[in-house]
């Protein structure tokens, strides 16, 4: 069965049966990533644009190494060097890309609402790849991959998303994302960093780390985004590591068989400590790993989709 949409532009809505499909189909590419020649002819003839308006490592890479893997023809854009910095407005750019005969945009931008946007004046796919504070959901995807994975299922568990919601993409998209799939979301935080309202979405709220260890199967801890201004939300990032860090010492204390996921980079030592990091309960690695093969599931089902 295709999916029930042309385009991703988040998991609001999405139906269960379409994420069960992706991540199914992602198990197929996991195991072709584990081949010697790491290439199928499944997109030969697609010419895809990545069109990235904000700096990105893991993701850009991510989706660039799917659509090779799937052998489209890749063409990366950067805001930096641009016809924008000559004052070309972003309709114009997406047009004279478009004019060029791709079939397929890959954006990230800084400004909720853009992959809508371009499914208004772009007859191409959209894959939404990190808008603003909305959605970022093939991370949600390759985040409940990896749960699935590990744990061999999703409906059920409990997952906690730890950290710096407000600012967070990954939160939203993971959220709806989790609860399609049956499991029991949490949130946990300092009141400052957790949105007015969020409740609303089914979501259970909590201020105490160790009750979010004690009470859940999986936590998915988000990094502080500097970058946005989130230190300014909390007395210091020490301040937020002692009472919301994740560390050694506080899963050992309950000893229980949890699930960490982070989707990096992540601030070593501010929301999770190096020895967590690297240790045995983590699946960091793993997420990278599965983020090509959710991506590769991803521009199939949408690239062969008539």
């Amino acid at each position: 069965m295709p999916l029930s949409s042309r385009h991703l532009l988040g998991l609001q809505g999405v139906p269960r049966e379409d994420i069960q499909l992706i991540l199914d189909t992602a198990t197929t590419f996991r195991e072709v990533l584990e081949r010697p020649i790491k290439k199928v002819p499944t997109l030969q003839g697609k010419t895809i644009v990545n069109l990235f308006y904000e700096s990105s490592t893991r993701t850009r890479i991510s989706f660039e190494l799917a659509q090779k893997r799937l052998s489209a023809d890749t063409i990366n854009f950067s805001k930096s060097g641009s016809s924008t910095s000559k004052g070309e407005t972003f309709k114009d750019t997406v047009k004279n890309i478009e004019a060029m005969k791709v079939d397929m945009i890959i954006v990230r931008h800084e400004s909720a609402g853009v992959p809508q946007f371009l499914t208004r004046i772009s007859n191409a796919n959209i894959i939404n790849a990190g808008d603003g504070r909305h959605e970022h959901p093939t991370q949600a995807l390759l985040d409940m991959y990896s749960i699935r994975e590990r744990l061999g299922k999703i409906e059920g568990l409990k997952v906690c998303i730890v950290g710096n919601i407000a600012h967070s993409r990954v939160a939203l998209s993971n959220i709806h994302g989790l609860k399609s799939m049956g499991a029991e979301v949490s949130l946990c935080g300092p009141k400052t960093m957790i949105p007015k309202g969020i409740e609303s979405t089914g979501v259970k709220v909590i201020h105490n780390i160790d009750e979010a260890i004690a009470n859940n199967d999986v936590l998915n801890v988000l990094r502080i985004q500097l970058e946005r201004k989130a230190g300014s939300t909390i007395p210091s990032l020490r301040e937020y590591h002692n009472y919301f860090g994740i560390t050694s010492e506080r899963l050992e204390k309950f000893n229980r068989d949890i699930v960490i996921l982070h989707p990096g980079p992540i601030n070593r030592g501010v929301e999770i400590s190096s020895e967590v990091a690297d240790g045995p309960y983590q699946i960091i690695l793993d997420q990278v790993t599965n983020g090509v093969a959710v991506r590769m599931a991803v521009l199939y089902l949408l690239g062969t989709k008539n």
